[in-house]
């Protein structure tokens, strides 16, 4: 991708539903960072609309909670799907990306950031403790990725990075 390719992040997902709002939350923390070439937006779920936000750009980070995925984040890239196929409700990234593809001609690159999440069952907006971990893990390394361009190699190599040190027994 050039150096001057356009980016956008894509943060999605219910604050009120505790770990459901990893990512808005990342969206937040990354807007904070004020990145060249880069646009955060965040929503409550992804609708057909997006995709002419997504035709607009080269790369597309989708950064959603994820409920059973890899500790402390998981990364890959995602290919267009079939855009005519979706709810009224809510469209899937791929989705998202096909419609882009089909309305719009564009060959947007898709990524999915999917932050691990604990807690999705109690109404809140707050994250349970693990989740803010693991989000703070997911910002440093997005916008390491960001800065560098690099989507295509982290993705091709991605290994979830390794846990915290853990504490002993006898340390807590």
């Amino acid at each position: 991708m050039p150096d001057n390719g356009r980016i956008l992040v894509l943060g999605y997902g219910n604050p009120g539903r505790r770990d459901d709002g990893l990512g808005p939350a990342l969206a937040a923390a990354l807007e904070e960072l004020f990145l060249p070439g880069v646009t955060v937006e965040s929503d409550y779920q992804l609708t057909v609309e997006d995709a002419a936000d997504v035709a607009g750009h080269d790369v597309v980070v989708f950064a959603d909670a994820d409920a059973v995925g890899a500790e402390p984040f998981s990364f890959r890239r995602i290919e267009a799907g079939n855009g005519s196929t979706f709810s009224t409700h809510s469209v899937s990234p791929e989705g998202v990306l096909g419609l882009a593809r089909d309305l719009f001609g564009a060959r947007t690159e898709g990524y999915l950031l999917g932050v691990r999440g604990y807690e999705f069952n109690e109404f809140g907006e707050s994250l349970s403790p693990a989740a803010r971990e693991n989000l703070a893990r997911a910002v440093e390394f997005l916008a390491g990725t960001l800065r560098a361009h690099s989507f295509r190699e982290v993705a091709a190599q991605f290994r979830a990075p390794a846990p915290l040190a853990a504490t002993s027994q006898g340390e807590l």
